[in-house]
């Protein structure tokens, strides 16, 4: 009879499906034997019971803390938020002194705890159990205490950011055989309006500046990049015709906001905003921020976050052939200082 032989157990494409369990991130802490505190990040944590009120998580046997935490009477689980992957990090690493630059209170029980952690959880050893290449740690629920603040997530092997899922805003996919039609969850027609609704919440501020939307367009750019012609403009902004540009242009000059500062003969003048222009679009740009302050408030801190992440990552990966405008690759190598 022939031996039939099992494929090997491929741990590495193991570990990679259970990645896909997404998690939170804690870092659990403790007095060591030596009386000093200890620490590392875990996402190993689960709940086990609500009466009483039961928590685990586990460690693996060959850790430098292992005996520290089996001989711990007293631990505490951090769940950390969006705002602590350093101190992930921190907890993380082997070698050096984790706590250093950590803000920390002693517990009763002189277990460091940290601070401003979405959710903390301090626990009295209740059960140790062999798990494998682990040692499963359940312990009881003392106090704990939860913050307003987003969660650190994990996921495939990297930090991930979570948003509550609004089901007030399903988005409906069309049928395979629904024939193309303009839709509301169209990409553009989104866009289109997501910056309707933030020019809507700054138009009342241009007027009183005597500006419209076009003309705050350009003296941002012209903010954020000195010196250029009316060509880097024109690339700067494909949708409008150059004679639009330079008309915008001239009103911007009419209007006292803009100079042009003479180069070499043949070449191009460049476009500078003068004194009164960095001003009021400095002020117009504080204006801006506070108003994307309220927009954003109008959703959770998560959300805000989450939507600027989405964004920069479809740039990034859209970006084609179009300029950045905060890439030095417009800039004049002449210099001109207005």
């Amino acid at each position: 009879m022939q031996e039939t032989i099992a494929p090997a157990f491929d741990a590495k494409a193991f570990r990679a499906a259970l990645g896909t369990f997404a998690t939170g991130v804690t870092v659990i802490t403790a007095v060591g034997r030596n009386g000093e505190p200890i620490g590392l990040t875990a996402n190993s944590f689960n709940s086990v019971s609500l009466e009483p009120p039961l928590v685990l998580w586990s460690l693996a046997k060959k850790a430098f803390s292992l005996q520290d935490f089996v001989a711990a009477k007293h631990w505490a689980v951090h769940v950390l938020s969006a705002e602590q992957e350093g101190i992930s990090n921190q907890f993380a690493r082997g070698g050096q002194d984790k706590f250093a630059g950590v803000a920390s209170v002693p517990s009763e029980h002189g277990v460091p705890l940290l601070q401003r952690c979405a959710a903390r959880f301090e626990c009295k050893t209740t059960f140790q159990y062999e798990g494998g290449d682990h040692i499963i740690f359940v312990g009881e629920v003392q106090q704990f205490e939860k913050n307003a603040l987003a969660p650190l997530v994990f996921h495939a092997g990297k930090y991930a950011l979570a948003a509550c899922k609004d089901a007030a805003l399903q988005l409906s996919q069309p049928a395979d055989t629904e024939p193309p039609s303009f839709r509301a969850d169209m990409l553009g027609y989104m866009f289109g309006r997501a910056r309707r609704n933030f020019l809507d919440s700054m138009r009342g501020h241009l007027e009183k500046y005597g500006l419209n939307d076009y003309e705050w367009r350009l003296l941002t750019i012209m903010l954020t990049k000195k010196n250029l012609t009316s060509a880097m403009f024109g690339q700067f902004n494909q949708d409008a015709a150059l004679d639009t540009i330079l008309q915008t242009l001239t009103a911007l000059q009419h209007k006292g906001w803009v100079t042009t500062v003479a180069r070499s003969a043949g070449e191009e003048p460049v476009y500078c905003l003068t004194d009164k222009g960095v001003f009021d679009s400095v002020s117009l740009l504080a204006i801006a921020k506070s108003h994307e302050e309220q927009l954003l408030g109008k959703m959770d801190d998560m959300d805000g976050v989450l939507l600027k992440h989405l964004l920069h990552k479809f740039i990034q990966k859209t970006e084609g052939g179009s300029p950045n405008l905060w890439s030095d690759e417009f800039i004049l190598k002449e210099g001109i200082d207005s």
